[in-house]
């Protein structure tokens, strides 16, 4: 019986088929805390002839910790080739805007600063996230959406408040995030 010694282009070969594994799966990584964004609407910004354009994107998307907390988004969408097979880098430009739209209830104990919300912003690197913390003394929520990168971060960012109060005649307590947040 003999053994042969491995071939340099099995090592390659072995890497590669990871490497495409690791792309095709990771998209489909669902988003870390709260659910897949619903979207609003998109408009055009920079027309292109034969690639699609780039374009302004508005999500919504609810609080999963916090309800009756609604937040949206507005992020740019690149266009051209590479925006349409997902390899291109998107800019951290986000908006945000955070409103109650119904009785604020916690359905347990949160931690400052917590991601309320994930979303991969570039194939490898950068990510856009959505972040919640208290203002115990004035009683309001904050939230804070800011994307990172890998290497050198991003200063961008955006906040929004909740301030935490009665919601019709019918809701006559007011929940204190102080002691709720961590």
């Amino acid at each position: 019986m003999t053994c042969k010694a491995p071939r340099p282009y099995d090592t390659k070969w072995r890497l590669w088929a990871l490497l495409a594994m690791v792309l095709t799966l990771a998209p489909a990584a669902p988003a870390f805390a709260a659910d897949e964004p619903d979207l609003i609407f998109r408009r055009s910004t920079v027309f292109k002839w034969i690639s699609p354009n780039d374009k302004l994107a508005t999500y919504a998307v609810d609080d999963p910790e916090v309800e009756g907390v609604a937040c949206h988004f507005t992020v740019p969408e690149r266009g051209g080739f590479k925006g349409w097979l997902g390899l291109a880098e998107e800019v951290s430009d986000i908006s945000l805007a955070c409103r109650q739209i119904a009785p604020i209830r916690f359905k347990g104990r949160l931690e400052q600063g917590d991601d309320m919300f994930r979303r991969r912003r570039s194939l490898f690197f950068k990510k856009m996230q959505i972040v919640r913390g208290c203002d115990a003394k004035r009683n309001v929520l904050v939230y804070m959406v800011y994307s990172d990168k890998l290497i050198e971060g991003s200063p961008k960012n955006s906040t929004s408040t909740v301030p935490i109060m009665p919601w019709g005649a019918a809701d006559s307590t007011v929940q204190k995030c102080g002691e709720f947040i961590q």
